[in-house]
């Protein structure tokens, strides 16, 4: 019996999902899941950031069933809104869901609330969108710029509704973390934080006195004859 080969003269390829099924099998996602577990870093008790909701405590890690498949999730709960959310371990990191800034992050957020306000010249529709999205960033660095960009124009005047709205939003969210980090209430968080950003107010304000010159006394020239 005669090998049937290929026009070019090798042996016909195997059709696919026939013989590469198995290895097709154990390259997919859920056998590398099976393979390498992943590492839970959270545990009942932690408090948490999550960044579209803020503040949040961990109640446990759970197991769920979601579309037939068995899900490891971590389940947080908002004291502030009454809700609970399910964040699956294997996408905790990219769905952003972190632990408590630590000491050094606190500090450069407190150097960043002391800082000048960097306000870009564009329309505030354009700065709005870009305030919200430091805001739901979770980064505490980020949220910090918008509490640092909008408190010089706070109790203003001519300060608009939406950009009240955004500051409170930010100094919020900003005064939530630092609260927990720590350990007093929003209330007290939200005195200390503007407490902060008012004696770095005053203190620029004396550097700008001090660095201008006194106005030189005019001397009066006398016109020799």
């Amino acid at each position: 019996m005669r090998n049937v080969l290929s026009p070019g003269g090798r042996p016909p390829l195997t059709p696919p999902g026939v013989g590469g099924m198995a290895e097709a099998q154990a390259r997919s996602p859920t056998a590398r899941a099976k393979e390498q577990p992943v590492k839970v870093e959270f545990k009942p008790g932690d408090m948490v950031v999550y960044p579209t909701h803020g503040v949040g405590t961990v109640q446990g890690i759970d197991r769920m069933e979601v579309a037939g498949m068995n899900l490891e999730v971590i389940t947080v709960t908002f004291e502030e809104n009454r809700m609970t959310l399910r964040v699956p371990v294997a996408k905790a990191s990219s769905a952003g869901l972190r632990k408590l800034a630590g000491p050094a992050v606190v500090k450069q957020m407190l150097e960043t609330l002391k800082g000048r306000a960097r306000i870009k010249r564009t329309m505030w529709s354009r700065r709005a969108q870009e305030y919200e999205a430091k805001i739901n960033s979770g980064d505490l660095i980020a949220i910090a710029e918008v509490v640092r960009d909008l408190f010089r124009n706070a109790g203003q005047p001519d300060q608009s509704f939406s950009e009240r709205q955004i500051y409170e939003q930010a100094l919020d969210r900003l005064a939530s973390e630092y609260a927990a980090i720590e350990k007093i209430d929003k209330p007290t968080a939200i005195e200390r934080l503007m407490a902060h950003m008012r004696g770095a107010e005053k203190g620029g304000e004396k550097a700008a006195r001090a660095e201008v010159p006194p106005p030189a006394a005019e001397e009066e020239e006398e016109e020799e004859e």
